[in-house]
């Protein structure tokens, strides 16, 4: 993807870091990591320093999440580095990222950061309780896009934002897309959205709530959830 920096984009789109993990499931607090990718993206959407793992998660990879991913229990085995080396590893280069002041992106942050929060602590590791300054482009798009039809996918937004994304489900693809779907929306947004890292995670903490609780009248309506199980808006982490 070409990206020519602005001059009036926000100051948060000069350098940010990006995250994802691919894993053995949906349940944030029992799923492990099984890939993961954390690395820094400069204002044109280059690259400037990645790091990749794969972690043997010590359970079976179920076969729905190696259709998802690609890799499976015996190549995990076979290949994988111990899980709790691989979750200590992730944990301190997003703690480095964070200390340089470098806002991290995560696409639906809430899944990828509180899911190796549960892994942090069951290997013994110090997790990231209030990871900041966090850049979620779901929540980002939602809230200037609020009303676009459409699936907000990670590779639906990068359709709709002419980022490329090859190799879906890849932790390194889908965290470099995710990266590259922040800095255009702050190309095509920067005027709508805060300058500074820490005011734009403010922002998204009061988007995320205020998303959630739209969905949350939506599906009682459909008669899919009981109003009294709300969906869950906290962000960056549940």
């Amino acid at each position: 993807m070409d990206m020519l920096p602005l001059f009036d984009s926000p100051e948060w789109s000069r350098r940010v870091g990006v995250f994802d993990l691919e894993t053995t499931g949906i349940d944030v607090a029992c799923s492990r990591v099984v890939t993961a990718h954390v690395g820094v993206l400069d204002d044109t959407g280059a690259v400037r320093g990645a790091q990749d793992w794969l972690a043997d998660p010590g359970i079976e990879i179920p076969d729905a999440a190696t259709a998802v991913h690609g890799v499976s229990t015996a190549h995990a085995r076979a290949h994988g580095r111990p899980a709790g080396e691989v979750v200590a590893e992730i944990t301190a280069a997003l703690r480095g990222l964070f200390a340089a002041g470098i806002p991290v992106v995560a696409y639906n942050a809430p899944y990828d950061f509180s899911l190796l929060k549960h892994e942090a602590i069951r290997h013994g590791v110090a997790p990231i309780a209030d990871p900041s300054p966090v850049i979620d482009p779901l929540v980002l798009d939602k809230a200037v896009d609020r009303y676009r039809r459409g699936k907000r996918t990670l590779a639906a937004v990068a359709e709709h934002y002419a980022v490329r994304l090859d190799d879906a489900h890849a932790a390194a693809a889908d965290a470099v897309a995710a990266g590259r779907v922040a800095l255009a929306l702050a190309e095509r947004f920067g005027t709508e959205l805060p300058t500074s890292a820490g005011e734009l995670h403010t922002r998204q903490i009061g988007w995320a709530r205020d998303q959630a609780d739209s969905l949350t009248d939506y599906f009682v309506r459909i008669g899919r959830i009981d109003p009294a199980d709300p969906v869950d808006g906290s962000w960056p982490i549940r």
